[in-house]
């Protein structure tokens, strides 16, 4: 999947609305303001420069809360015209890599629902701007599309505790810091609320280009199995049994398809565990041992081992290079 998408032909200008220098932020992002697509590491630089060059911290919200209809990208265009919650999400977790390179996961445990959030080509951790930016403009589309606020059960945040106050009044409800994803999670039942049916005519005349244009950006199949190995970064062991099933395939058949694309499932399964160590280590206060858990290692030992091979050092000493 390319790793390119068009800036939002807005994005600039909403910025500089809050009196923020925008041509300041781009220059220490390293954009030029003439710019009109940027790659993953563009667009988490943008957000970087913009939570070091603004006082405001509730920017990020401000950014996602204020959109109006007209502002909308067309997965989010492509959401508000579905019959219910669950639908909307399929439509941005199907179109939003026409607008981004990000990821959205919508799971079921019991009566809870999480919505989650994964920048496919991310490297170390999402700037907390661009998280809280997202998820503020979640809540605002089901606003507009069903007329009635989205209440949230809570916020899951892979990052340190900070902004407290002004997270819970924004999305009022409970914020849980060093979490192992970045997820909204509501009542499963919420999945079924209708919307107000509306624009019907535009969806069906959107909808050829829609998957004209998803066509040409095909997610490759190393692509999907490294989606469900991050899923599955919860404390479970990542076995290619259970990601086999995940993908309703055969550990053989998942193993010959990766071979195809010149890879294994070892080779995913370390390349997953690496970015993911390095995620939690530089942006939570979890323990060594906890990450350890996360990632399925059977003891912090295995974990140690595995971390010295990827980086040449040892998870402590790598996080504290980096809080320096």
């Amino acid at each position: 999947m390319t790793d390119l998408r068009p800036i939002p032909a807005d994005l600039f200008l909403r910025v500089a609305a809050f009196g923020v220098d925008s041509s300041a932020v781009l220059a220490r992002a390293g954009i030029h303001p003439r710019q009109t697509t940027f790659t993953t590491a563009e667009e988490m630089a943008f957000w970087r420069a913009l939570a070091e060059l603004t006082p405001n911290r509730a920017i990020g919200l401000r950014l996602g809360s204020d959109k109006t209809p007209e502002q909308l990208n067309l997965a989010e265009i492509a959401a508000l015209h579905a019959p219910t919650l669950n639908e909307a999400l399929t439509r941005i977790a199907r179109y939003k890599r026409l607008v981004c390179s990000e990821e959205v996961s919508i799971e079921r445990r019991k009566d809870e629902a999480s919505i989650g959030f994964h920048w496919i080509h991310a490297k170390g951790p999402i700037p907390h701007l661009l998280i809280e930016c997202v998820f503020a403009a979640v809540v605002k589309l089901v606003h507009l599309a069903s007329g009635e606020r989205l209440v949230l059960r809570r916020v899951e945040l892979s990052r340190r505790r900070a902004d407290v106050q002004t997270l819970k009044s924004h999305f009022g409800c409970p914020v849980v810091f060093d979490a192992p994803h970045d997820r909204l999670v509501i009542a499963a039942s919420d999945l079924e609320r209708g919307f107000r049916l509306r624009g019907r005519e535009r969806y069906a005349r959107l909808l050829p280009t829609l998957e004209a244009r998803v066509a040409k950006r095909p997610l490759t199949f190393s692509d999907e199995v490294r989606s469900v190995m991050r899923k599955r970064m919860v404390g479970e062991h990542v076995t290619i049994a259970r990601i086999a099933r995940d993908l309703a395939r055969t550990p053989r058949t998942l193993q010959r398809h990766l071979v195809k694309e010149g890879t294994s499932y070892q080779a995913l399964l370390d390349e997953v565990r690496h970015g993911t160590a390095q995620r939690l280590l530089q942006a939570t206060d979890l323990q060594e041992g906890e990450v350890a858990f996360l990632l399925g290692f059977a003891e912090l030992n295995s974990f140690t081992r595995a971390f010295r091979d990827w980086e040449g050092t040892t998870p402590r000493r790598w996080r504290s290079k980096r809080a320096r």
